[in-house]
């Protein structure tokens, strides 16, 4: 946790997590685009630095699984063998994470649609080949037991030999709490977006969330000095 402690900024709940990206975006008139973008491009970064040659993606329906998209895009372009897999039917999706899918759709990005028919071993026929994993299913919001797919897609992705990078917070793992699931994460890498979560505090956290990297997602200081003011008040 160590750049964590370095960007020297107090823990968020969930709660907060979502109040940086509506002050953002109603306040501050930055696009929820953008932020994806900026964390997306974070975390693709991060991972570069860990010269993985063949990176699966696993994408869930909301937020989380669109910055997914956003990193698949970037690794990409910097010469990363990628490949997505979606556990969501496209039309599905809003928002910004079906602004973001549109994109993927126009690339020669390959990708995978894994629907209810799913089995264990198509999934698995994805994942044996990656030296690292994705996990951008569920993001701070998710909190209780993951329900099927996802679950048995967190399983899945536990029992591979490939590294794992969490986006924002360990699929499973409550944000405020740090409370694990029967199914989550175990991560190598934890990619949290503008500070650590409250739920990191918990030691029983420690084994899901790896290494612990805050990645900025360009807004602004006046924006998270409100929000860190409130949290220190509160």
């Amino acid at each position: 946790m160590d750049n964590a402690r370095q960007l020297n900024r107090p823990y968020l709940t969930r709660l907060q997590s979502r109040e940086i990206d509506q002050f953002a975006i109603t306040v501050y008139g930055m696009s929820g685009i953008v932020l994806m973008e900026n964390a997306g491009r974070g975390c693709a970064e991060l991972l570069l630095k860990q010269n993985p040659q063949h990176v699966v993606i696993c994408c869930g329906p909301g937020n989380n699984g669109g910055d997914g998209f956003v990193i698949a895009r970037h690794l990409d372009l910097l010469g990363v063998s990628v490949h997505v897999l979606l556990f969501r039917e496209p039309n599905l999706l809003s928002g910004d994470a079906e602004e973001n899918w549109l994109i993927i759709e126009m690339t020669d990005i390959s990708y995978s649609i894994l629907g209810d028919t799913m089995t264990a071993l198509d999934l698995e026929r994805y994942l044996e080949k990656a030296d690292w994993i994705v996990d951008a299913l569920l993001g701070t919001g998710s909190h209780g037991e993951p329900k099927d797919p996802y679950n048995h897609v967190i399983e899945l992705i536990n029992s591979q030999t490939a590294q794992v990078m969490a986006v924002d917070i360990p699929s499973g793992l409550d944000c405020d709490t740090g409370a694990a699931a029967d199914a989550t994460i175990k991560a190598n890498i934890t990619a949290t977006f503008v500070a650590p979560k409250v739920g990191f505090k918990n030691d029983n956290a420690n084994k899901y969330l790896g290494e612990v990297h805050v990645v900025d997602i360009g807004t602004s200081r006046c924006l998270l000095r409100g929000v860190f003011k409130r949290s220190l008040e509160d």
